[in-house]
């Protein structure tokens, strides 16, 4: 039993017998079944001690595979390419073998599947360096011949076959001597069955393995976007075990096997099974479901209780004694017990050439160190968490309790780095992360080094002196007529000094208007954002608005409606933010007084906006005749003079 690691049974065949077919279960029966000295088949149970005494039938052609899967029985394949199922051969074990593929064709692989309910079972043979697969339908008893082309490759030898199945098609995948994994896409439903049919493959990945390793080498497919491949990444290299996404064709994890392996590799009920040395080695591995941030290692490891991963490369979970276990030897280093002696051996990491299980050493890193910050919190080796979200492959998914520290040590800079790196923050840290923003003091952010691109020198601006002279919002040179709102402009035009100087400087500092800016960009969903709005005091949320609304007017200074500045918050995330406040928190903001100047220059914003698109309503009609018009002009002549009336 893999989870005691111990055998429940144990047996062999006579001296001089050799067994020459691996042996599979009959899952109908609770049954073993194996093939030894090429034609006896051999059938017991769990019951059974001795294999001389059990059933025992000689077949009359020599057997390549016993093929068993769930829900049907098994089948024989023999190795001249006929196919059996075990019932009807048992019923006459001497019966006739036809022979299906020709003379010195040689089976390499098969795989049986089960399709609509259905057996298909696929073989792959191959000569004089020529290969063909052939795809048995037991529905239909159609067996499909197709010839499998190398491409720009020809000369190449493929090492390992394997195989995942959809509703249309078997996807053949196969690792060749060059290092690289080619896709050969066989339909189940062939057009012409009787024909022998021609199918290239393609490059899936590249470099996988070492162009040079013969031995050790293979792979399998754990789902439809993932296959486990065994083998040396680099020539030099020791053999590794590793994870791709072949379909964002990333690496997901990797393991090295440092005693080497015999070349073969299962998988089976989400665990992985390969010889490491001398031993036989189970990882329980379950794939996520397919995603880009899943794929870029950016999905948080065992965050289902039924998930499992691969064993990890660094521990730091205890405070005492740290060692970083990176995989090569020559990256691994004992360190010792400081903030600086970590932040050296990481930067001497990530000053290496990044090797194929890259992303597996961050996210583990990551890990490691916030284990120890939630263990040990005078450690917070801030610097070096720096450096590791500024490879750009980490998430919020893949380590949550970043955020979580950085918020509870009030660390804007790294929440800032957070916001700006991650795109998976859900709706409630990003408000936490709002709420200190708002909150921290002005000389706390004196202190602080944030990143300052989105932000420019609004002192500079040519137009801050005329700006507040203004009693309408100019939108795009539109200037709205009088309207019915006399009280607004009664209460705009008796504004006094103070205010007129508060609405023509940014209200918050640069330092906090950088940060309030990584807000703005980050991504959210409105339905899971407003209720953690409404948890903002009053006084923040006004000051939130007050700086959207100066950012508003900046944005109306020029023809193109944007701000200057190396990715500055753009007119629509501005125009968004301000209406997500107003909507969880006005019936708040409008009981106090100080917000009462600022809520009637959001009204007159809005009313603007409304005059601006119902003008471009108004024309819209004749925009279209024009466009009708345009396209009739192909009945005219080369020259022509048209009068347009517009009502």
């Amino acid at each position: 039993m893999v989870s005691d690691q111990k055998p429940l049974g144990s047996w062999s065949v006579k001296q001089g017998q050799i067994i020459t077919c691996p042996a599979v279960c009959n899952f109908q029966t609770r049954e073993y079944i194996v093939v030894h000295d090429n034609k006896v088949l051999r059938i017991w149970n769990n019951e059974d001690v001795n294999l001389d005494k059990v059933f025992k039938a000689t077949l009359s052609a020599e057997v390549y595979r016993i093929l068993s899967v769930q829900g049907t029985e098994p089948l024989v394949l023999f190795k001249e390419g006929a196919v059996r199922g075990l019932e009807a051969l048992l019923a006459d074990p001497q019966q006739k073998i036809e022979t299906v593929i020709s003379d010195e064709e040689v089976i390499k692989w098969t795989k049986f599947f089960i399709v609509f309910r259905h057996p298909v079972l696929i073989f792959i043979t191959e000569k004089h360096g020529n290969y063909f697969a052939y795809v048995q339908m037991f529905n239909s008893r159609i067996l499909t011949k197709y010839t499998l082309l190398l491409g720009q490759d020809e000369n190449s030898v493929i090492e390992s076959f394997t195989a995942s199945v959809d509703r249309k098609f078997i996807s053949l995948m196969s690792l060749s001597s060059d290092g690289c994994i080619y896709e050969t896409l066989i339909p189940i439903r062939p057009t012409d069955p009787e024909k022998n049919q021609t199918l290239v493959r393609s490059l899936l990945l590249k470099a996988v393995v070492s162009g040079n390793t013969r031995n050790g080498v293979a792979l399998t497919a754990l789902d439809q976007d993932h296959i486990a491949v065994l083998g040396s990444p680099q020539a030099a290299s020791k053999e590794c075990l590793s994870v791709w996404n072949i379909k964002f064709q990333t690496l997901q994890t990797s393991k090295e096997l440092p005693q080497g392996t015999s070349g073969q590799l299962w998988y089976y009920g989400e665990n992985l099974f390969m010889l490491h040395g001398k031993s036989l080695t189970v990882i329980p591995y379950k794939c996520e479901v397919s995603s880009l941030a899943g794929a870029l290692g950016k999905l948080k490891h065992g965050q289902d209780p039924g998930t499992h991963v691969m064993p990890r490369f660094v521990n730091w979970e205890t405070p005492q004694g740290c060692g970083l276990g990176f995989q090569n030897s020559e990256q691994s280093r004992r360190i010792e017990d400081s903030e600086k002696h970590i932040e050296v051996e990481v930067r001497k990491f990530l000053a290496l050439k990044q090797t194929p299980d890259f992303h597996t050493v961050i996210g583990d890193t990551v890990t490691g160190l916030l284990e120890r910050c939630k263990a040990e919190p005078s450690f917070y080796p801030r610097n070096c968490l720096v450096q590791l979200i500024q490879t750009h492959v980490l998430s919020y998914s893949l380590c949550p309790d970043l955020m979580e520290i950085a918020l509870i040590k009030k660390d804007v800079q790294l929440l800032q780095l957070c916001l700006q790196q991650f795109p998976d923050i859900p709706e409630s840290v990003t408000c936490a992360c709002l709420k200190i923003f708002l909150s921290i003091g002005d000389d706390s952010l004196q202190e602080t080094d944030v990143s300052m691109e989105s932000v420019f020198d609004y002192s500079n601006s040519v137009h801050d002196e005329k700006m507040e002279e203004q009693t309408e919002i100019l939108q795009n040179g539109f200037s709205p007529e009088e309207d019915k709102c006399s009280n607004c402009d009664q209460e705009l035009n008796k504004k006094p000094q103070d205010e007129t100087k508060e609405s023509t400087s940014c209200p918050v500092v640069p330092k906090r208007a950088a940060l309030l800016n990584a807000i703005l960009h980050s991504a959210y969903s409105e339905t899971f954002l407003l209720p953690h709005l409404k948890d903002i005091p009053a006084q923040h949320i006004t000051l939130f608005l007050k700086y959207l609304y100066f950012l508003y007017l900046k944005c109306s200074e020029n023809a193109t409606m944007t701000l200057p500045g190396i990715n500055p918050p753009t007119l629509n995330q501005i125009m968004d933010w301000i209406c997500l406040l107003l909507d969880a928190n006005f019936t708040v903001v409008v009981m106090m007084p100080e917000a009462k100047r600022l809520l009637i220059n959001l009204y007159k914003l809005v009313k603007s906006q409304i005059s601006v698109y119902s003008e471009l309503n108004k024309i819209e009609v004749s925009f279209r005749e024009l466009q009708k018009l345009n396209q009739e002009k192909n009945n005219r002549g080369l020259y022509s003079i048209e009068v347009l009336e517009l009502f």
